[in-house]
């Protein structure tokens, strides 16, 4: 089963590239089905460096709860609406299914049919004896569920509406009958009965079916060649016949075009509370054109699979993709605190610790398994580390990650100072994005004593665009407190050349009268030699969250 191996949301470049990075790893050693994901596009400075390493963004998945799709069954057995009875009886006796999905010859979905149907379609019209005796039909589908031979056609593949008169009568009043009935429309059974069989072929009759294997004398059959008679001989007894001529009925008229159907979209628990409450056996699933892509039934809901994932730079599952909390997460790879309620049914590999960059880790381990990275993914590794730390400067570099970075410089195929440049220059969200995408392109969630709040963080050249739009990101800020229902959001904007940073807050809860940084104006701050939201910033707020003590409230 495929794993998945995914960054945090909003990803930033570490998160990106990291899961690229492990996921070519683990293809390479023990998970040939490891598959980068991501849940959100890559910002500008990623995408630089993704086009540089010559490398593709993970696949974007925002949601990894199961779908229908993932559980539903494909390439069902299916009827088509110009089938008979007879036929779909047989397909569904032959696979041991009491309903199938009917389509046209183009591939529509047309609806539902069951055998109890299929059985309506037999006995319909019992209490009406003009609709007892109608069927719609050709005569090659007769030949067939009578596995009769044919001693004349005429037009046997055209399909018509056909009322049964059967033979079983005096001939006087049966040809009283004959007569009274539009004979284009007649289809008679009779058995080796002449004084019946005559009448009918001189009244020219649409069909004459000869049951018990009796075939017409030369002279009868030349009149019905005369007439234009479709002849064929049925093996079967009168009443035998008569009841297969029955099945050989089109299904059209008992389809039912009114059944409940299942997007293949659709998340499997949505689609639980669907089928609990409704009495349908079997559910068709239809894609995004309304075209059938498979069907469904309560048992397939009973143990679905669960997705598999492993978690790169986070460990919190209100950062992780939806749905992580439904899935087995089966290994973590992370540099930040422990945080959230993250648990696994059984033991699993978790590797956290404090370094700069969750790239540092992956690169760690490559040269570990003594597999060189090619030069995109090297360079993939190599930008992570560099957006991460900020090119080393970083209060969250570690000798680690000077190490690990230099190992990958040897093994790119880029100047790595044009590089560093033009990754930092390519980058400004304030320069190319709205607020609102500015204030959720790098954004973590965090829980802390009961409080929820979120950090964002980007990072700039000096602060000039920064004032330009101050009160902008000030109500984005304000606009994503809600959204998200939090206690407060915050920006930390860093100046990559001067190693500070401002912080801008969507408002100052009471516990803020404690920070011991310069209020440049309300809900603005000067953080000087302040650049990681980990190391920094996320600490200082959960000290100042300790020290107050009580529920977050605002001014």
């Amino acid at each position: 089963m495929t794993v998945y191996v995914f960054g945090h949301r909003n990803p930033d470049t570490d998160a990106i590239c990291s899961a690229l990075a492990y996921a070519d790893l683990l293809q390479r050693t023990s998970r040939p089905d490891a598959i980068a994901a991501c849940c959100g596009a890559p910002n500008r400075r990623t995408e630089y460096a993704l086009n540089r390493a010559r490398l593709s963004a993970p696949r974007i998945i925002m949601d990894v709860r199961p779908e229908v799709a993932d559980v539903c069954k494909r390439n069902p057995i299916v009827a088509y609406d110009d089938e008979v009875f007879n036929e779909i009886y047989e397909r569904m006796q032959e696979n041991d299914i009491g309903a199938v999905p009917v389509l046209d010859h183009e591939g529509r979905f047309l609806g539902l049919l069951t055998l109890l149907d299929l059985m309506r379609v037999i006995f319909e019209g019992d209490d009406d004896a003009v609709a007892a005796r109608q069927v719609n039909s050709s005569v090659d589908k007769i030949i067939d569920v009578l596995n009769g031979e044919v001693q004349h056609g005429v037009n046997t593949a055209e399909c018509e509406n056909l009322m049964i008169m059967v033979g079983a009568m005096s001939a006087e009043g049966f040809t009283k009958r004959l007569y009274q009935n539009e004979p284009s429309k007649l289809l008679v059974v009779s058995g080796n009965r002449p004084t019946i069989q005559l009448p009918a072929l001189e009244h020219g009759v649409r069909v004459l079916v000869v049951t018990g294997g009796y075939e017409l004398s030369p002279g009868l059959l030349q009149l019905a060649k005369l007439n234009n008679v479709s002849v064929v001989k049925s093996n079967f007894d009168t009443a035998t016949t008569t009841m297969r001529i029955k099945s050989a009925r089109r299904i059209a008229s008992a389809i039912q075009a009114d059944c409940l159907t299942l997007s293949s979209k659709l998340p499997v628990e949505d689609a639980r509370e669907i089928v609990d409450s409704s009495r349908q056996k079997l559910f068709p699933v239809l894609d995004d054109q309304g075209k059938l892509f498979g069907v469904l039934s309560k048992s397939d809901l009973v143990n679905p699979p669960r997705p598999k994932l492993i978690l790169v730079d986070h460990n919190e599952l209100s950062q992780a993709v939806q749905g992580a909390d439904e899935s087995e997460i089966v290994e973590v790879l992370d540099h930040h605190r422990l945080g959230g309620n993250l648990k696994s049914d059984q033991p699993i590999r978790f590797v956290n610790e404090p370094v700069g960059s969750t790239c540092t880790l992956v690169a760690r381990q490559f040269r570990a398994a003594g597999i060189d990275p090619s030069p995109g993914i090297a360079l993939c590794m190599a930008s992570g580390i560099i957006s991460d730390t900020l090119h080393l400067r970083s209060p969250t570099t570690t000798d680690v990650d000077r190490d690990i970075l230099d190992w990958l410089t040897t093994r790119v195929s880029v100047d790595m100072d044009e590089f560093v440049r033009e990754f930092f220059e390519v980058g400004s969200a304030l320069q190319s994005q709205p607020a609102a995408r500015v204030v959720r392109e790098d954004c973590k969630e965090f829980v802390d004593r009961g409080h929820r709040f979120s950090i964002s963080q980007i990072e700039e050249i000096g602060f000039e665009l920064f004032w330009q739009r101050n009160d902008e990101l000030l109500e984005a800020l304000r606009a994503l407190t809600k959204e998200r229902s939090l206690d407060f959001s915050a920006l930390l904007v860093t100046d990559i050349i001067s190693n500070g940073s401002l912080l801008l807050m969507s408002h100052e809860p009471e516990f803020w009268e404690a920070i011991n940084y310069p209020r440049l104006e309300r809900n603005l701050y000067q953080l000087d030699s302040v650049v990681s939201r980990k190391k920094q910033l996320l600490p200082l707020i959960s000290r100042l969250l300790e020290a107050a003590g009580d529920p977050v409230g605002s001014r």
